[in-house]
């Protein structure tokens, strides 16, 4: 990544404010894209110790004269900005169009027009549905089962779109779920860590029974950064995951033991899902990203719920989380 000039849409986000701290230790030189604000707050990336060795860019991708000044004299795009919260879907389809498929389409055209060598688009495995077979490859079925999902599926098709139409050096990123520190509220490890700390006894979680494919957020990020690197994936849609099932209810009940709580679940109606639109099922074959980069996750899920929890039980950390309100 030296001599590489870097453009993360999205950097001020979960993912996105680790994906930069680990493109500066990789010696790239990144250009920040947080969203617009009037208080001119960078969301996580205010948080981050290479702040100063990166360039903060405020805007909105929605715009499509933005895109393309930013990504002018770039040569690689990670494009992360996204609407991703499945139950505000629900509530703001209109807004999750126009973000994540009409972004993607700015981004796309802007990378196009300036010649950008490399775009690795970030999807979600939520595009997968309710697996209909376990683990889930690359081949498997699409299914729209939220608002959410359908606009990922149509902003994949774009910037899959613009390989097959203009020959952009396209790579479709499409990590199963990332979990970390920073992560927002909305995500059920945070949910369960955030209420344990704050001592309540009484859990509120929605439906624990689905399973998923959980990731430490480093591991996703490198291996968003092994696709980057590799020229056979240009044109291809490649998992990131560990391969294993994990579900709601078990991820509770490891929190706990780590956290050494006696807290009980507590079931939240408001926190249900419609019936159909509930992913029920997810787990990773990640054997097209080992055959092209070599990649594998450094961290099991218990490691990675240590780290997670000793940062949320910070208390400056604790004190950014309303735990008493449900953040859909």
């Amino acid at each position: 990544m030296k001599n590489t000039t870097v453009l993360i849409t999205g950097a001020d986000g979960f993912i996105g404010s680790h994906l930069t701290e680990a493109l500066v230790k990789e010696g790239a030189a990144v250009k920040a894209l947080s969203y617009y604000n009037s208080f001119n707050n960078w969301g996580w990336l205010e948080s981050i110790g290479c702040q100063k060795k990166i360039e903060i860019i405020t805007g909105d991708v929605r715009d499509s004269h933005f895109c393309n000044r930013i990504t002018k004299n770039v040569d690689m795009v990670f494009h992360l900005a996204a609407l991703v919260a499945v139950p505000y879907s629900y509530i703001s389809p209109d807004s999750y169009v126009d973000t994540n498929i009409k972004g993607t389409l700015n981004m796309c055209r802007a990378a196009l027009e300036n010649g950008c060598k490399r775009l690795i688009h970030t999807s979600t495995s939520e595009v997968y549905g309710t697996a209909q077979y376990i683990p889930i490859d690359e081949k498997h079925p699409l299914k729209p089962q939220s608002p959410y999902s359908a606009s990922k599926i149509g902003a994949d098709a774009v910037a899959m779109s613009f390989y097959y139409s203009y020959k952009i050096p396209v790579v479709i990123a499409r990590p199963f779920n990332t979990y970390g520190p920073r992560q927002s509220a909305r995500a059920v490890i945070p949910t369960i860590i955030s209420q344990i700390a704050g001592g309540k006894k009484e859990i509120a979680l929605g439906d624990v029974s689905p399973t998923r494919d959980m990731n430490y957020v480093e591991d996703t990020c490198r291996g968003l950064i092994a696709l980057s690197k590799c020229d056979m994936a240009v044109g291809e849609t490649v998992n990131i995951g560990s391969g294993n099932e994990t579900s709601v209810y078990e991820i509770f009940n490891m929190v706990k033991r780590i956290m050494a709580s006696d807290a009980r679940l507590a079931t939240d109606r408001e926190r249900l899902r419609p019936e159909t639109s509930e992913v029920l099922r997810l787990c990773c074959d990640n054997s097209k990203l080992k055959k092209l980069t070599g990649f594998s996750p450094q961290h099991t899920l218990e490691e990675g719920l240590e780290k997670t929890i000793n940062w949320f039980i910070d208390p400056i950390n604790l004190s950014q989380y309303k735990m008493d309100i449900y953040n859909v």
